[in-house]
């Protein structure tokens, strides 16, 4: 759930944006955000994108050739689960980000923990 939400019961479209993300990242990664392990999702996908090791961040079953499009994905995803709801991107800008193969998403600010 979005942090906003969780924090003052606030519900908007910036919300389900943020559940997307959380969506692409569980389906990426193949770990689930709410789970057994050490580290939440969020910050493990966060931590292992800036020490560039993308490998321990995809599920084995995801894997392909294409691992940059994976890490669009995965860059993606971690715009959708900014702190702020008011610097995440709309799904139109997503749906934009998906289709430019040849443009970065931008660097995500500040994630949700």
């Amino acid at each position: 759930m979005a942090p906003e939400y969780i924090k003052r019961g606030e519900f908007s479209t910036k919300s389900d944006v943020y559940s997307f993300g959380v969506l692409v990242l569980e389906t990426v990664s193949g770990r689930r955000n709410h789970s057994e392990h050490r580290e939440d999702l969020i910050s493990h996908v966060r931590r292992n994108l800036r020490e560039g090791n993308i490998s321990s961040i995809i599920d084995p079953l995801v894997k392909t050739g294409n691992t940059s499009g994976i890490t669009r994905c995965i860059r993606i995803g971690l715009l959708c689960v900014q702190e702020d709801p008011a610097v995440r991107p709309t799904m139109a800008s997503i749906i934009l980000m998906l289709d430019r193969r040849s443009a970065t998403p931008p660097v995500p600010k500040q994630p949700a923990s």
